[in-house]
């Protein structure tokens, strides 16, 4: 008898776990299906002339819910806002917002989230922070300069940050008409993230 009662607990938690991975990879889905929609609208891509005719969708990385972490979250204290360099040779003013520590493969990362002073002024985007970031992809299979991820402010001494769900600046694909914050080196991880989207040189204008 005490072996179906404990058959009997343990299935609904393996139930939950398998719903919420879906639900995850849902949302991924979603994602992705936003992002290619978002290059195909010739109003918001930053793809031009045949690299839009010819654009049928990114290259993702498959799913992987190892790169979907929770990190300890710290908010910073009395920062001041500073110039991010961009690839243009310019500056975008940001503040650093907070901090957030997560584990992978064992190891411990820590990576800065920024708010724009910019965007913050939109109603829109009050919530919204900034992360971008380097890892030893770069170059390989992924935009040299990095990828960047859009977050959104936590409510408790977490954070959610899910890889999975992290795009290339417009840079990537368009050099000439883009403006993109370069990835401060506190942001740069000595490992492998591969997720997200990847790179493929054909965009490169």
């Amino acid at each position: 008898m005490k072996k179906y009662i404990v058959f009997f607990l343990i299935l609904p938690m393996w139930i939950f776990s398998q719903k919420m991975v879906s639900k995850e990879i849902m949302e991924v889905k979603k994602f992705q299906e936003e992002l290619n929609a978002e290059y195909l609208n010739p109003k918001e891509t930053p793809l031009r002339g045949d690299h839009l005719k010819n654009f049928k969708g990114h290259p993702f990385f498959p799913f992987d819910i190892k790169y979907r972490v929770t990190a300890k979250f710290v908010k910073s204290k009395k920062t001041k806002p500073f110039e991010l360099p961009t690839s243009a040779g310019k500056t975008k003013t940001y503040q650093e917002y907070g901090k957030a520590t997560f584990t992978l493969d064992g190891k411990p990362y820590t990576v800065t989230l920024y708010q724009s002073l910019d965007l913050i002024k939109k109603a829109q985007y009050k919530e919204y922070l900034f992360l971008p970031f380097r890892d030893a992809t770069n170059e390989k299979e992924t935009y040299g300069g990095g990828k960047y991820m859009d977050l959104k402010i936590p409510k408790g001494n977490t954070i959610v940050l899910d890889f999975n769900r992290s795009y290339q600046p417009f840079c990537a694909y368009n050099a000439y008409d883009y403006n993109c914050p370069i990835v401060p080196e506190e942001n740069k991880l000595p490992v492998e993230i591969r997720a997200g989207v990847m790179y493929e040189d054909i965009y490169h204008e």
